[in-house]
């Protein structure tokens, strides 16, 4: 173990919960029932080796590190706490919550950044049809937008949701395929949905990132097209019609 933990650079990571993040997925811990002896010993270790080679240690995983200590010694208590309805209250809790959140954010992300590569090549192929579209019926004024238009939008309607609460963690979050047949059954009668009206009805962040993910997908197989008027109008999702 404390080789394996010699080997792991800190700087590797974008905080405590990626780096233990890592160790579950490695050692195909589970989440929902965390070791937590067993990631306490391996966390410490790293951070030590980190001390004992004169790397900086920020001060998030200090704090990881004294959380994980004292859930450690909650375990081992021989009176563990009890909640209003008798029932013991596991000391992990918070942080298994804080894994899963992390999870489904840090999967969220692979995928987009595994479908943007994708996206960028149909995007490129449909503003050059859209070009040609222009030349031919020059009364067209929609424009296929870029990939970094429609990320854009998202972001700005991600940024202005409030912070995650606790009761988003437990929400079922709907599929992919759940979320794409949502998707296209909100078209009004002309083939066409504003892309604020399909983000802007969600009131949890995961949510919407699904949703987004489900639009992305869409894209990818021709099923829907996005415009937009001018440069600051909202974008405008165009069911693609098969002939």
């Amino acid at each position: 173990m404390a080789a394996n933990a010699y080997q792991i650079r800190l700087d590797n990571f974008e905080g405590p919960l990626d780096l233990l993040l890592y160790f579950i997925r490695r050692d195909e811990m589970d989440v929902y029932d965390i070791p937590i002896a067993k990631i306490t010993e391996e966390y410490l270790t790293t951070l030590d080796h980190a001390r004992s080679s004169n790397l900086g240690i920020a001060g998030e995983f200090v704090v990881m590190a004294a959380t994980l200590m004292r859930i450690k010694a909650k375990m081992l208590l021989p009176r563990p706490d009890l909640d209003d309805d008798g029932e013991i209250i596991d000391p992990r809790i918070e942080l298994m919550l804080q894994l899963q959140e992390y999870t489904r954010f840090k999967d969220a992300a692979s995928n987009l950044d595994f479908l943007a590569e994708e996206e960028s090549q149909l995007f490129k192929r449909l503003e050059e049809e859209s070009i040609e579209d222009e030349v031919e019926n020059p009364g067209m004024y929609l424009k296929a937008v870029s990939l970094f238009d429609l990320a854009a939008h998202f972001k700005t309607a991600l940024e202005n949701r409030p912070v995650m609460k606790p009761i988003e963690l437990h929400r079922e979050i709907a599929s992919l395929d759940e979320q794409k047949n949502a998707i296209l059954a909100s078209f009004d009668g002309e083939g066409k949905l504003r892309f604020s009206a399909l983000i802007n009805k969600y009131e949890f962040k995961i949510e919407m990132i699904v949703a987004f993910l489900a639009l992305l997908d869409l894209i990818r197989i021709n099923a829907v097209v996005v415009y937009q008027n001018e440069l600051f109008d909202d974008l405008e999702i165009h069911k693609v019609v098969m002939g």
